[in-house]
């Protein structure tokens, strides 16, 4: 197992006899993730895969709202595997595949992969939790990786607390940065600025930045055309009105000037983003 690997579950539920861990975040994050991938991934078909999927639980719970995508967990910890791949079997759900051992201090990321038997050209790449509680050397190679392997259109999904402008976006999350240090020094909690300097050096550029509970953020990082769609559709929505048409209503309303892209192809008929609540206090750790 590689020494950067952290064991989730532990602080769970009991674990069930055919290995299916809980981790209690799962319980408080799985709908605005959910969320955050439907705004991008919506009408989409492909696999993606989850890098770091921990329990299993996350994966299954994307896999039942998304049909048209093949879902890809992975994992180095034994144990999430066992757990990752008793929760797939008990989902029954046809759209997830077993587990793959992806390491990403490799840039090749696993043997499947590299020999072009695992999954490629991929819709999605979805890591949570994951980059703060490694080395560098790990976010480096999940771009790399991502950049690898993304189709044209493909997008990378990075969630978890990060800093902005070398500044902390909460006390708790400053709490949390120093815990980690402490642990680690390799550890930490990462600045955007610095993760998206490894995405361009992948092709790769953000854009979308989803807030999320507890002080955490979904990073959303695309490439080529898909990226400049996205730039001038963020331009031209910020020049739309609110979508209650002027009555007051303000977001989310029922106007019927609609705009989402997926990679190249636009869509009219999506409903406008409702604006999440104020962060909650609570650090990053969820």
């Amino acid at each position: 197992m590689a020494e950067y690997v952290v064991e989730f579950g532990r602080d769970g539920g009991r674990v069930e006899p055919d290995g299916r861990l809980d981790a209690p975040a799962f319980h408080r994050n799985h709908e605005p993730l959910r969320a955050a991938l439907e705004k991008h991934l919506a009408g989409c078909s492909g696999n993606v895969v989850e890098v770091g999927s921990g329990t299993g639980q996350h994966v299954v719970y994307f896999a039942r709202h998304t049909p048209d995508l093949v879902w890809w967990p992975s994992d180095l910890n034994q144990r999430h595997v066992k757990s990752i791949e008793a929760w797939r079997v008990h989902s029954g759900l046809p759209n997830i595949r077993s587990p793959l051992r992806i390491d990403l201090s490799d840039p090749g990321w696993c043997p499947e992969m590299r020999s072009g038997q695992g999954p490629t050209n991929l819709a999605a790449v979805f890591c949570a939790n994951v980059i703060h509680i490694a080395p560098w050397t790990v976010a480096e190679g999940l771009f790399a990786g991502a950049g690898r392997y993304l189709r044209a259109d493909g997008k990378l999904f990075l969630y978890g607390p990060f800093k902005r402008d070398g500044k902390h976006t909460a006390l708790s999350n400053a709490v949390f940065d120093t815990s980690l240090r402490e642990g680690n020094p390799d550890w930490g909690v990462r600045d955007i600025g610095d993760v998206e300097t490894l995405a361009r050096g992948a092709g790769l550029g953000l854009v979308d930045t989803i807030e999320m509970p507890a002080n955490n953020l979904t990073l959303v990082f695309a490439r080529g055309e898909s990226l400049l769609i996205w730039v001038h559709a963020a331009k031209a929505v910020r020049s739309l009105p609110p979508c209650g048409g002027g009555r007051g209503e303000g977001w989310p309303g029922k106007r019927s000037i609609r705009l989402r892209l997926y990679g190249a192809r636009k869509s009219r008929e999506s409903p406008c983003d409702t604006p999440l609540p104020a962060p909650s206090p609570q650090g990053g750790r969820e």
